[in-house]
């Protein structure tokens, strides 16, 4: 059984003593996010996925409940990105509930302990267009409110997420008075595209599509919300400098630096599929950086996925991590690229071998005891090898790479972040083992691992339906829990909350798991 620190002991280290704690130099310390559970996607606005908990023993189901009440399959697939749960500084799960054939949501707070439902509150939420159903991702904020993706480009706000009763009240990023004088065009025409940031001053980033005029002069962009309910935009167009760039990236949770000055999110191009990664003033929206994404291998525009879920990371350096596809595709297996770039994205470095729809996550290097290199943080992806690619042999893995050395890739050539741990599906997969690939194993069905530096871990969901503790000191699966009988799926997070609980979704629905 692993000691979890109780919030109480956690709160009297002081700043500089959670700073030593997690290895980090004091990143994400201002807001004192540790304290407030799991407030994002991939845990807080760097998105690094690093728990501030320790994980208990994964050998059981405490809870479950679905995340969509009318899940649509494709044959043996289920093609939708369900927004991350998210967990409030006293142990209460908010989970983010399809309940429709192709949209309608509601968000319910439920006990951390054992699952029980304290509240439910709907929205209006309109998902934008997509080959594959996009998540609503709200997010928490440092004074515990929740916001909720709502109709028209708007959002709900309810405060003390922790508490049973509670009203929402709409806000607008363009002005609530702005919508309230023409809902219906707004409604028709306006989505948020992308799951909610929220930072540690309460601001929440988020982009947002407007497919036609409106009387407010909308353009497909980047939205800033503060926590007074003041609003701003850019276009996708002024952040990248870049007329041909007409929205954010379908999915893309904008990140902040970790002075929380700068915001990253990705803009594109509906028509060539490819664009930038651009930095902006947390404050203003001002255009301060931006870098055309590549492939690394052909140094074409790299296409960016809609039906992915890449989202930029920020390590304790300030440098910064951004998912592409490849171009020719297929060319890197379709795998393709976790990108580097330095904090003003005017440096590009090694790439990681896999990135198309992955947020990295970053943790301290101590993590890995036998690791025996100079960085100071090492990264978890997915690193997989799809069978029935071009040289792809099916042998799905993850992987832990360091960001400061570099080695020659099996598969593309070229010179790619070095490999420290790498570890293989455990389960056979059948109907895709064929000539090139006889060992073809399922995939890891994740887009941001939870990571337990202290206890040298990491919580990896499988789409054989079993949720795993990769145990990095041994590099092996250590502990598992079956979740369901295993389907092929699109990429979900896992959660780690203030009880140790680990949290992953298989199968349209959530699993609090535990000793």
């Amino acid at each position: 059984m692993k000691r979890i620190l109780p919030i109480a002991v956690v709160a009297g280290l002081g700043s500089a003593g959670i700073a030593l704690l997690l290895g980090f130099g004091g990143n994400d310390v201002p807001g004192l996010s540790y304290l407030r559970g799991w407030p994002n996607y991939a845990y807080n606005s760097q998105h690094n996925a690093l728990s501030p908990f320790a994980m208990q023993t994964l050998n059981q189901i405490h809870w479950q409940t679905p995340v969509d009440l009318l899940p649509q399959y494709s044959g043996n697939l289920l093609l939708i990105h369900y927004g991350s749960p998210l967990i409030t500084r006293r142990n209460n799960v908010l989970v983010t509930v399809k309940t429709g054939v192709s949209g309608n949501f509601r968000v319910e707070s439920r006990k951390g302990s054992n699952g029980a439902l304290n509240w439910t509150q709907t929205t209006d939420y309109v998902l934008p267009n997509s080959s594959w159903t996009p998540p609503c991702g709200p997010t928490l904020t440092p004074s515990n409110a929740v916001v909720i993706p709502a109709a028209g480009g708007t959002v709900l706000v309810r405060a003390a997420a922790d508490l049973s009763t509670g009203i929402a009240v709409r806000q607008a990023f363009f002005g609530i008075a702005n919508y309230n004088a023409a809902p219906s065009t707004y409604n028709q025409f306006v989505k948020i595209n992308t799951p909610i940031t929220c930072d540690t001053n309460g601001t929440c980033y988020f982009g947002f599509t407007a497919s036609s005029t409106t009387p407010a002069g909308l353009i497909s962009g980047i939205a800033r919300l503060d926590s007074n309910g003041n609003g701003s935009w850019t276009s996708a167009s002024t952040a990248s400098g870049d007329a041909s760039m007409n929205r954010c990236l379908m999915n893309c949770s904008p990140a902040l630096s970790n002075d929380g000055s700068v915001i990253y999110v990705g803009v594109k191009s509906s028509s060539s599929g490819t664009g930038y990664l651009v930095g902006l003033n947390s404050t203003t929206l001002a255009p301060l950086y931006k870098v055309r994404c590549k492939d690394p291998k052909s140094n074409n525009n790299a296409p960016m996925s809609d039906v992915g879920t890449a989202c930029p990371s920020i390590a304790p350096d300030g440098d910064v991590f951004f998912g592409v596809n490849e171009s020719p595709g297929g060319s890197n297996n379709s795998r393709g690229w976790m990108l580097h770039y330095s904090p003003d994205l005017t440096t590009t470095y090694a790439p990681g071998a896999f990135g198309w729809d992955d947020t990295a996550s970053i943790f301290p290097s101590t993590a890995v005891p036998q690791y025996a290199g100079g960085s100071a943080y090492l990264l978890l992806t997915k690193y997989n090898n799809y069978a029935g690619t071009q040289t792809g042999d099916g042998l799905n893995k993850v992987a832990v790479l360091d960001p400061h050395a570099t080695q020659i890739d099996a598969v593309s050539g070229i010179t790619v972040m070095k490999e420290i741990l790498i570890k293989v599906g455990p389960t056979p997969d059948p109907p895709n083992q064929g000539p090139n690939s006889p060992n073809a194993v399922r995939e890891w069905c994740i887009n941001s691992a939870a990571v337990d530096a202290a206890g040298q871990c990491a919580i990896v969901n499988n789409e054989d339906g079993k949720c795993y503790r990769w145990d990095f000191a041994t590099n092996t699966l250590n502990e598992v829990v079956t979740l369901t009988a295993g389907i092929g799926e699109a990429y979900t997070p896992t959660l780690i909350g203030p009880d140790g609980q680990g949290y992953a979704i298989n199968n349209a629905i959530l699993f609090a798991l535990g000793q």
